[in-house]
């Protein structure tokens, strides 16, 4: 028998859109029918219900969140309210994000991508439907969020304030926003798996040997350029490293053939500038020789005029700026 997966019908939201194709994805609700109605009976038969009817009870398969009391988040680490997608992800996404990593049960890649799913993509989604601003004490926004993220290219999936159009053409429009929504997940998701996962392995390789770049093990070296700031920030709080425990700069080769290398400064945060320590002042803003005589180090190819980031001809030099940017 066909499963039935019920939403509201009229205007639609990404919330929504995102929670029936998750539940697409899985074994339980893979083609099932779509209903879209306001009609209590029609909802009340249906095997599931999203984003309407004013009920959050897993065990009779319905995830509302508009309800008054409600106040149901991911888990404990979290504060953002959850929306109809958050909340099918929370219950349904372990299985989705199994099935696109192609795996046949549960395992720590899995756990793994399925909380940095939520934290990176479906979070946003859940903060922007119920009204959760990301920046709660700013009066005035900084910049206009683009109209060209995932929540507004579905909400133009809706017909304009001056287009006529049938229930028919509206469902079918929200069955293409839907789709939308769900194909971005998963691209997410195997994109986390073909390159975030394996960034992650040569980070936790270069801290395990921490100790043999510098013996204060506040220098690590990368056998490879790859994205690092997130993945070395987790992995100190995994292991308690706090304070003086923690890695001050990076050094990695340049994807050039020229074999330079680079030593970069480890930020507060990922998407920051502000650093744990810069490098020395004396030497921001000069290049090649001159920067060589300043800092005493050979082969220097610059140091940023921001202090977060400098280059060398060769690894050794690199771990020489690291050593005396570390004492000065």
């Amino acid at each position: 028998m066909v499963k039935t997966i019920g939403t509201h019908s009229g205007h639609f939201h990404c919330d929504e859109a995102l929670a029936v194709s998750l539940l697409k994805k899985t074994k339980e609700f893979t083609g099932a029918q779509l209903i879209r109605t306001r009609d209590a009976n029609k909802l009340a038969e249906c095997d599931i219900v999203v984003d309407v009817g004013g009920v959050y009870d897993p065990a009779t398969h319905r995830y509302d969140h508009h309800q008054r009391g409600f106040t149901e988040t991911f888990d404990d680490k979290h504060a953002t309210k959850l929306s109809s997608a958050g909340l099918v992800y929370k219950h349904f996404g372990k299985e989705v994000v199994m099935h696109l990593l192609g795996k046949t049960e549960v395992d720590d890649d899995v756990e793994m991508l399925y909380q940095k799913t939520y934290h990176g993509f479906v979070e946003a989604l859940d903060a922007n439907d119920n009204g959760i601003s990301a920046y709660p004490n700013t009066v005035s926004p900084l910049y206009k969020e683009s109209p060209t993220s995932l929540y507004h290219r579905v909400a133009k999936k809706n017909p304009n304030w001056n287009e006529p159009m049938t229930d028919a053409e509206i469902d079918a429009r929200f069955v293409e926003a839907s789709d939308m929504a769900g194909a971005e997940l998963a691209d997410y998701v195997k994109g986390l798996q073909v390159s975030w996962l394996p960034a992650r392995s040569l980070v936790v390789d270069a801290l395990d040997k921490a100790a043999e770049v510098h013996p204060s093990g506040r220098v690590i070296a990368l056998d490879r350029s790859c994205p690092w700031k997130e993945h070395l920030l987790d992995l100190e709080k995994e292991r308690g490293l706090v304070e003086d425990k923690t890695v001050l700069y990076v050094l990695y080769p340049e994807s050039s053939p020229e074999g330079n290398w680079r030593i970069q400064c480890v930020p507060l945060r990922p998407e920051g500038f502000e650093n744990r320590k810069s490098l020395p002042e004396a030497w921001r803003g000069f290049r090649d020789d001159e920067l060589s005589r300043i800092s005493g180090v050979d082969g220097c190819i610059f140091t940023h005029a921001g202090g977060f980031i400098g280059g060398n001809k060769s690894r050794h030099g690199a771990y020489e700026m690291a050593r005396l940017a570390i004492e000065l």
